[in-house]
């Protein structure tokens, strides 16, 4: 894929829900391999029942009109980033992480401690490690590190 620097970011809806959760499974598998398969299908089902309508969700489209990737805020906080592994490295999740700071006020993130290549995303655009949690949001035991501007 080409570096595109001007990737146009696109309000989300509730019909665009099962392509956002195709996305969200392939980068899932992608980088979170720490994850076994039965927590994987408990996310899904709960992001696609819950999560999405809890935050404001927007996405990066391709030219030829399909979701590539996808971000959602809530309480200025980045719940959900997630880019299509064929679109990785390609400034989708920075376009997306901009905006969300710019125009949604995000100036904080969660990320699994094993997923470091996220940290390092963060970290380059200005996150800092302000803390740490030893078990994530549904209690189980993968720690998050919680990320600042």
């Amino acid at each position: 894929m080409i570096l595109n620097i001007n990737w146009v970011v696109h309000t989300v809806t509730q019909s665009d829900y099962s392509a956002l959760i195709a996305i969200w499974e392939g980068a899932v598998r992608a980088t979170h391999d720490f994850l076994p398969e039965e927590d994987i299908a408990k996310l899904k089902s709960l992001i696609l029942q819950h999560y999405f309508d809890a935050v404001d969700l927007h996405c990066i489209k391709s030219s030829s009109g399909e979701m590539i990737g996808f971000c959602g805020v809530h309480a200025q906080n980045i719940e959900m980033l997630f880019v299509s592994p064929d679109y990785v490295n390609n400034g989708v999740g920075r376009a997306l992480t901009k905006y969300a700071i710019a125009k949604q006020q995000a100036t904080k993130v969660d990320v699994n401690e094993q997923n470091p290549k996220a940290l390092g995303f963060y970290q380059r655009i200005g996150f800092k490690v302000v803390g740490r949690s030893e078990l994530d949001g549904q209690g189980k035991p993968y720690p998050l590190l919680h990320l600042a501007l």
